[in-house]
């Protein structure tokens, strides 16, 4: 039986939706390269501008995206639900983040470090292509949205 993560991710009906094609035995596996992390309503997962290479799963809770502006104010960029992943773009390059993510509500995240990132890449290579690929097809549709909605790639 899938675990709760498997099964948030594989439910999740969004345009965004992270979908790697991993049988039961390669989420499995996968899961072994990810540490579990609790976080309290209005805690920071993901600070702006910080330069941690880590990218995150969302097994339960809600997590806001925003940009914050002068002062209190705050560009929102996404709300996101169970299933979804935040942080890729850290897995390819060396910038900072672009945006920060909070806990709208206690949430448990598990998180895919670069190191791990690598080493599965280097040990499971057939895993780590479709791994690259679903990332990818991510990112490639929040630009899309971006776009879409007017708001600057950079």
């Amino acid at each position: 039986m899938p675990s709760v993560l498997v099964q948030a991710i594989q439910s999740l009906n969004a345009d965004d939706a992270f979908r790697p094609r991993f049988d039961d035995k390669q989420w499995a596996l996968f899961e072994s390269y990810l540490q579990q992390h609790k976080l309290r309503a209005g805690d920071l997962l993901i600070r702006h501008r910080d330069m941690d290479r880590n990218m995150y799963l969302l097994e339960s809770g809600t997590l806001q995206v925003y940009v914050p502006d002068a002062g209190p104010a705050r560009r929102a960029v996404a709300i996101l639900r169970s299933g979804a992943v935040v942080g890729e773009p850290s897995m390819f390059g060396e910038t900072p983040r672009m945006a920060q993510v909070e806990a709208m509500s206690p949430a448990t995240v598990w998180v895919l470090t670069r190191p791990r990132f690598e080493e599965l890449l280097t040990r499971q290579g057939d895993m780590g292509i479709e791994l690259l690929r679903s990332i990818g097809a991510v990112m490639s549709e929040r630009m899309r949205a971006n776009l879409d909605r007017g708001l600057p790639l950079a």
